[in-house]
């Protein structure tokens, strides 16, 4: 059993923000297995059960809002009877530029509200994350307006690239593990 997380904030006012990015990956992934989400109050989530050839996935979006994530991955851990190192989390990243990604066996959160909250809940770092770049706002404008704004037109072209590659890059990890998806994907070239 696979758990893979998207990150981001619940209702429609969020939609589309760069904070969402990690929702967005997890609807595009469901999409592309043909699983649909479905509420779940007990894990405070909306959860997709599929299969990646042999292997059970359990895909979640949790609805506790980006700072409280902790309580929701927390709750899928135990329901699912999943264990930390089969959690891969997708999330944002200011400090990655727009179109790069990374994926991670383990490490601090970056200042990531939502990693900040998992790993308290968690009481560990040692989970897979992906982190997905959206850059920093230009003019020192503020972060946390930053991140709930939408992309441009033209980011919007590489968000849309760079969420393909993110889809890929966790069906590789649920069917090849994380050392072989580190190996294939880290090594991508940055968009221009």
């Amino acid at each position: 059993m696979k758990l893979i997380v998207g990150l981001g904030n619940p209702g429609l006012i969020y939609a589309g923000s760069r904070h969402n990015i990690g929702f967005a990956v997890l609807k595009s992934l469901a999409s592309s297995l043909k699983v649909t989400f479905k509420r779940n109050n007990s894990v405070s989530a909306l959860v997709a059960m599929a299969k990646l050839g042999q292997q059970d996935l359990v895909l979640a979006m949790p609805q506790t809002f980006m700072n409280l994530s902790g309580v929701a991955v927390k709750s899928l851990l135990k329901k699912f009877k999943a264990r930390v190192e089969d959690l891969l989390v997708v999330c944002d990243d200011l400090d990655l530029e727009l179109g790069r990604m990374k994926i991670r066996q383990l490490g601090s959160s970056g200042g990531q509200r939502g990693l900040v909250s998992i790993i308290e809940h968690l009481g560990t770092q040692n989970f897979n994350r992906l982190r997905i770049g959206i850059g920093r706002p230009k003019n020192a404008a503020d972060a946390a307006e930053y991140v709930l704004s939408g992309f441009s037109r033209k980011e919007k072209t590489i968000a849309q690239e760079v969420k393909v590659d993110a889809l890929n890059c966790c069906m590789c990890w649920a069917d090849k593990g994380i050392v072989e998806t580190m190996n294939t994907f880290n090594t991508k070239t940055p968009r221009a």
